[in-house]
């Protein structure tokens, strides 16, 4: 779940609540891009001054649905080589029940930073952050993990990157953090769940747990393609959820 202070989402934190029980579900945890300092992408994110709000609308929320839904303080905390020191700072500022760690390749300031060489080039270079940002220590779960196949679209071609994409799934795996199965993936430009089922597959094969979320930036898409997901989780090859 994301709230109005990322700029790009709508919907108060209890609008989200309030679909998430009509859906059935029995929690949520918002997870709002995280400040960044530097003006990394700031159009897209809340301030270092609105962090405090950002906390209390959450807390907020909790505190309406209590004993209705379970609601939870998580963040989507950016990673990117160098940007390690602030984002440990970051979490101690508040008791995030989850952190999501998110590699965002359309960002202007990543885009000029590491769009070197050939378009697989710099797909090889997101999934190696994808691995690293795991290493860290930093986060529970990886956001998104294939955003990239929206870079260039039309020549995204999973075989291409299967060797890499098995190597950064080894190093993955070696950590126990978490990877999301991320359903907005369908509404983006290459419309498919992140991951896909083949790389869904692979994480299944090296055990790596999976996080279910619909990542909504406004209140009807929660819980969006929810029945579809644990099918592709079942077809992937995991047996229970929790």
């Amino acid at each position: 779940m994301h709230t109005p202070l990322c700029k790009h989402a709508w919907g108060e934190p209890e609008e989200y609540a309030q679909q998430a029980v009509k859906a059935g579900l029995k929690g949520i945890i918002f997870t709002c891009h995280c400040p960044m300092p530097d003006g990394f992408w700031p159009t897209v994110r809340m301030s270092e001054s609105e962090f405090d709000t950002y906390v209390a609308i959450v807390q907020r929320a909790a505190n309406a649905f209590k004993g209705k839904l379970d609601i939870r303080l998580g963040i989507e905390s950016e990673y990117y080589p160098g940007c390690e020191e602030y984002i440990a700072k970051l979490h101690q500022r508040a008791d995030f029940h989850y952190v999501l760690g998110a590699v965002h390749w359309q960002a202007k300031e990543y885009l000029n930073k590491y769009e070197i060489g050939t378009i697989e080039n710099f797909r090889r270079t997101y999934f190696d952050h994808l691995a690293k940002s795991a290493e860290s220590g930093l986060y529970d779960c990886i956001a998104h993990p294939d955003l990239v196949k929206n870079y260039h679209p039309d020549s995204w071609c999973f075989a291409i990157v299967k060797n890499t994409v098995s190597t950064v799934l080894d190093r993955i795996a070696a950590t126990g953090v978490a990877m999301e199965l991320n359903t907005s993936g369908l509404n983006k430009s290459y419309s498919e769940m992140n991951p896909g089922l083949e790389m869904l597959r692979m994480m299944a094969d090296r055990k790596i747990p999976v996080v279910l979320g619909s990542d909504s930036h406004r209140p009807i898409r929660v819980g969006e393609h929810f029945v579809t997901a644990l099918n592709h989780l079942a077809e992937a090859g995991y047996e229970k959820v929790s």
